[in-house]
């Protein structure tokens, strides 16, 4: 991406950012009036987690939450609730990516999984106490299916065409702290 760590950082948040907005961007279009029979992999939550688990540092607290609220505001769901369900997961993901850093990929994917799924039924969850009107289950769970799913596709996909990868053993950053 860049040479000075300072300047990697600063071009993955705004690679991040470009992502995240054609990604919203895509899912706004009113490409079909039809209402699909499933649903779509969740795409934002599934690169922000990528994001998260590989470098954690290029995306502080304040950017999740201003992307995934915003998400909220325009796709029409609950403000906030989604938001910080996503917080919570990717703050649990930021404090075990130190020892995400050496396992295998399938590791990493079942740590992601696991957490898609509480968050995906925390959501429901929340949704039912408060009584509001929600998406058959079948479609909250295909979404849930596939986002899981894709998941290493995306990380793939970050890796070769961003650069994304997790920091070495031992690496640094510019004022010398251990990434």
């Amino acid at each position: 991406m860049a040479g000075s760590p300072a300047a990697r950082i600063w071009i993955g948040r705004a690679v991040y950012l470009a992502i995240a907005v054609a990604i919203v961007f895509v899912q706004l279009l009113p490409l079909d009036t039809a209402p699909p029979g499933w649903a779509a992999p969740d795409l934002l939550l599934a690169v922000t987690l990528a994001w998260v688990a590989r470098r954690p540092e290029f995306l502080p607290f304040g950017v999740i939450f201003v992307v995934f609220l915003l998400a909220d505001l325009l796709f029409q769901r609950p403000p906030g609730l989604w938001a910080a369900l996503v917080l919570i997961l990717t703050e649990t993901v930021r404090s075990r990516s130190r020892g995400l850093r050496n396992v295998p990929l399938a590791l990493e994917w079942g740590t992601v999984a696991f957490g898609v799924v509480a968050i995906t039924l925390g959501n429901r969850l929340a949704l039912a106490i408060v009584m509001t009107p929600q998406a058959p289950l079948t479609l909250t769970l295909i979404q849930m299916v596939l986002t899981i799913m894709v998941y290493p596709v995306v990380v793939v996909v970050a890796q070769v065409f961003f650069g994304l990868t997790r920091p070495a053993p031992g690496q640094v950053d510019s004022l010398g702290h251990r990434l």
